[in-house]
């Protein structure tokens, strides 16, 4: 996946004016206009970078002449005191930048250094570590990114990309095999339908459909392992629920396509990186 550059001036633009509105009082008031400082990005945590791009260009937009040195890039593996970038101009941009582009950064490390444990726990299985819709409002194209830096793969990035039946929505309709059938009457060629099961019993009459995906949604290890044999190859398997560090390996082993977690994108530690300003 790639950030395309009006998304990010986008979301940084909207960050900058809810952080300083009309001033900083503190730094206006505080800090010749002509003042140049330098600063060091500092990395305090151990894990995969991302973000720092982003993150630099707060600076940039609040003072073009801002000059970015970045020693260390986006999925690159980072520990405790590495300096990751150095920055210099106005000090008053440095400021005034420094807790909008913190925490895009921190953010967005957390989001791919997450993932990156997931995915080094299920290796030399064939499952695959996907991500969810379940991202912070606004921040989803930084967070789906992180995902990919990282090393899994994005789900669905909106509704429009995929047909997924979830339980409310066989709920509201009546019945799985008339929500698909009724999909296929109005839908594109070009759509796939992933349709979510919780038992076997659910699975049997979503493999009779030929969909392209079926979600098995909080169901055991047992029943997901006698899942992948009832499937056979018939349909992509994407595991659902619950699922965390402790758990993953075992979910893999069971034979699964894919495993996506909410998790990596909405419940994530900030990455511990600090601004230090040289004196």
């Amino acid at each position: 996946m790639r950030l395309m550059q009006f998304q990010i001036d986008d979301i940084i633009k909207t960050a900058l004016l809810e952080d300083i509105n009309y001033i900083d009082v503190t730094t206006d008031y505080l800090v010749d206009e002509n003042s140049v400082s330098t600063a060091k990005y500092v990395s305090k945590d151990e894990g995969v970078l991302c973000g720092i791009d982003v993150a630099m260009r707060v600076f940039q937009l609040l003072d073009s002449n801002v000059k970015c040195e970045i020693f260390i890039h986006d999925g690159e593996k980072v520990k405790k005191g590495d300096i990751i970038a150095k920055i210099t101009g106005s000090t008053r941009a440095l400021l005034k930048g420094e807790r909008t582009a913190l925490n895009i950064v921190q953010h967005m490390s957390g989001v791919a250094t997450a993932t990156n444990r997931c995915v080094e726990l299920v290796k030399g299985t064939k499952a695959s570590v996907a991500d969810t819709r379940k991202t912070l409002p606004g921040l989803r194209v930084l967070q789906k990114y992180a995902v990919t830096v990282g090393g899994g793969k994005n789900h669905r990035y909106n509704l429009s990309d995929c047909a997924m039946l979830k339980d409310t929505h066989l709920d509201a309709y009546g019945s799985m095999t008339g929500a698909v059938n009724a999909l296929r009457e109005k839908m594109g060629h070009t759509v796939k339908i992933e349709v979510e099961v919780g038992n076997l019993e659910e699975l049997k009459e979503a493999l009779t459909l030929g969909v392209e995906i079926i979600m098995l949604d909080n169901m055991t290890n047992e029943d997901m392992a006698k899942a992948v044999e009832m499937t056979n190859g018939k349909a992509l398997l994407e595991a659902s629920g619950n699922v965390t560090s402790e758990t993953i390996r075992a979910i893999a082993e069971t034979g699964v396509d894919i495993i996506s977690i909410g998790a990596i994108t909405h419940s994530v530690k900030a990455f511990d990186i600090s601004m230090k300003m040289e004196k």
